[in-house]
C-alpha cells in the first residue's frame, strides 16, 4: 500500500532560494505578482505511481555510454543517500539527473552554446533508491558554460537533480556542485540560497574511498528532504 505524503513543514529559515532574487535576472520574468492562492490536495495530489514497478523504465546508470562509443571527459562516480528529516533513508524513490556534457552544452535544441555536442552523451540518467536510501551513478563531469545573465557570466559546473516521491506533487529538484570550483562564487544561483550552511549542502564531497583507481573519481552528494539540515530545493 502507498504511504501518504508525511504533513507539510516550513524550511528553515535561509535554507531555500526565495522566489524573486533579483540577481538572477530569470526570476524577475517568472515570480508571481500577486499572493498564492490556497488548492486543497485532491485525490491526486496525495497517491501515485510506485516506481518499484518499473513503469517508469529500466535504470539508466552509465550515462558515458551512449550507442557504440564512449563519452569524452572526465568519468566521475556520484553516489549518495536520500534521507528524511530524522536521517531515515527514504527507498523505491526515482532519482533523475540531467546535466550538460564535458564541453558545456546540453543535448537540448534551445542549447546554441558555441560547443561542440557528444554524440555518445545524452546527460540524462534515472535510478530508484534501495532500502538504504542509496543511489549511484556513473558520469562525466560537466563543464562550465557561459550564459546571458549578466556580461562575461558562466554557470560553475553542476549536474541538476529531480526526486519523485509517492505523489504527483512531491516532486523536488535541486542543483549539485563541485568542491573547489572558483566560478561558485560568483553564480547568483548558487547564492540565492540566503543561508551559508544551507549553500554548502549543495556543494559534494570528494571521496577517495568510492573513486576507481585508473578510472574514475568518486563524489558523495546526500540529500536531505525536510528538516533543519536539509539540502536547497528549487535551485
Amino acid at each position: 500500500m502507498t504511504s501518504r505524503p508525511r504533513p507539510y513543514a516550513r524550511p528553515p529559515a535561509g535554507g531555500n532560494p526565495p522566489i524573486l532574487h533579483p540577481a538572477y535576472r530569470s526570476t524577475i520574468k517568472r515570480a508571481p505578482l500577486r499572493p498564492p492562492l490556497r488548492l486543497e490536495q485532491g485525490l491526486s495530489e496525495i497517491t501515485g505511481p510506485g516506481f518499484a514497478s518499473g513503469w517508469a523504465g529500466p535504470p539508466l546508470v552509465d550515462l558515458t555510454r551512449s550507442g557504440n562509443g564512449e563519452a569524452l571527459g572526465q568519468r566521475v562516480i556520484l553516489a549518495g543517500r536520500l534521507l528524511d528529516g530524522d536521517g531515515r533513508p527514504v527507498p523505491d524513490t526515482l532519482v533523475e539527473l540531467w546535466q550538460c556534457n564535458a564541453a558545456g552544452r546540453y543535448l537540448h535544441g534551445k542549447d546554441q552554446h558555441d560547443a561542440p555536442l557528444d554524440p555518445h552523451f545524452t546527460g540524462a540518467g534515472r535510478a530508484l533508491t534501495n532500502e538504504k536510501g542509496e543511489y549511484r551513478f556513473l558520469t562525466i563531469k560537466p563543464g562550465a558554460y557561459p550564459w546571458t545573465n549578466t556580461l562575461n557570466a558562466w554557470r560553475p559546473a553542476h549536474i541538476h537533480f529531480s526526486l519523485f516521491g509517492p505523489a504527483y506533487a512531491t516532486r523536488l529538484i535541486t542543483q549539485m556542485y563541485f568542491p573547489g570550483d572558483p566560478l561558485l562564487a560568483l553564480d547568483p544561483i548558487y547564492n540565492s540560497v540566503p543561508d551559508e550552511a544551507a549553500r554548502r549542502r549543495l556543494i559534494s564531497a570528494y571521496d577517495p574511498e568510492l573513486s576507481e583507481a585508473g578510472f574514475a573519481l568518486g563524489f558523495r552528494f546526500d540529500i536531505v528532504l525536510r528538516g533543519r539540515d536539509s539540502t536547497p530545493l528549487g535551485t
